[in-house]
C-alpha cells in the first residue's frame, strides 16, 4: 500500500504541474520526507495526508481510495457504477496509533473509510470541504468541532457535521475506537487550476 499510495501521490503532483520543491513548501514537509513517500519507503501520518490531499487538491479519503482505474487488486469491482472491495482488498494506511482503510476505490461521490485509532491526545484541527459522517463501532471518542462543541460518542451513535468545520478527535477509555467514517467527494480541480492552497488551521 505504502508504495501505491506513494505512485498515486506522485502522479497527481505531476498532474497538477507541481515540483517536488512547490509541493514540500504547500505541505510545509520536507522534500527528501516527500521523495521517501513517493518512492513508498515512508508511511505519512493521517495529519500529512491531509496535508498532502488538501495541497493536491483532493480528500484523503480520495487519495487512500486512488483515482485509478483498475491498479493492483484494491477492488474486485471498479467502474463508474459499481466498487466492490472484499476483506483483502482497499488501501490501507497503518500507523504508530492506529490504521485507516479505504472501502471504496476510484472517484465517488462519498468516501467511507474504516478507522481503527487508539489516538489518546488532540491533535491539530482538520478541515475538508466535504461533509463528514462518523459511526462508532466500538470504542469512544471525543470528537472536537471547535466553535460547534466537544461531542463524546459511542458504539452505535452517529456524528455528522458540514464541509468546512473544524475537527479532530481522540479515543477515551483503555480500548482502540473503530469507526465507519464518511466524506461526501469532490471534484478534483485540473491541472489548469491555479488556486490549489492549503489550510493550516
Amino acid at each position: 500500500m505504502t508504495l501505491e499510495l506513494g505512485r498515486r501521490i506522485s502522479a497527481l503532483r505531476k498532474e497538477r504541474g507541481l515540483t517536488m520543491v512547490a509541493l514540500a513548501a504547500r505541505t510545509e514537509l520536507s522534500q527528501p520526507f516527500l521523495s521517501q513517500i513517493e518512492r513508498g519507503r515512508a508511511r505519512p501520518s493521517m495529519p500529512s495526508l491531509h496535508r498532502l490531499a488538501s495541497a493536491l487538491g483532493t480528500t484523503t479519503p480520495a487519495l487512500l481510495s486512488g483515482g485509478e482505474r483498475g491498479v493492483g487488486s484494491a477492488a474486485e469491482i471498479d467502474d463508474d457504477a459499481v466498487s466492490l472491495v472484499r476483506v483483502d482488498q482497499g488501501s490501507m494506511v497503518t500507523q504508530s496509533n492506529g490504521q485507516a482503510k479505504a472501502l471504496v476505490v476510484g472517484e465517488r461521490e462519498m468516501y467511507p473509510l474504516e478507522f481503527v485509532t487508539n489516538v489518546t491526545e488532540f491533535e491539530d484541527y482538520y478541515q475538508h470541504p466535504g461533509a463528514e459522517f462518523i459511526f462508532v463501532i466500538s470504542g469512544h471518542l471525543e470528537v472536537d468541532l471547535a466553535e460547534k462543541g466537544i461531542h463524546r460518542i459511542g458504539p452505535g451513535d452517529t456524528l455528522y457535521f458540514a464541509g468546512g468545520v473544524s475537527h479532530r478527535w481522540r479515543v477515551v477509555g483503555l480500548w482502540p475506537a473503530r469507526l465507519l467514517v464518511t466524506q461526501s467527494g469532490t471534484s478534483a480541480p485540473r491541472a489548469s487550476d491555479e488556486n490549489i492552497t492549503v489550510e493550516h488551521i
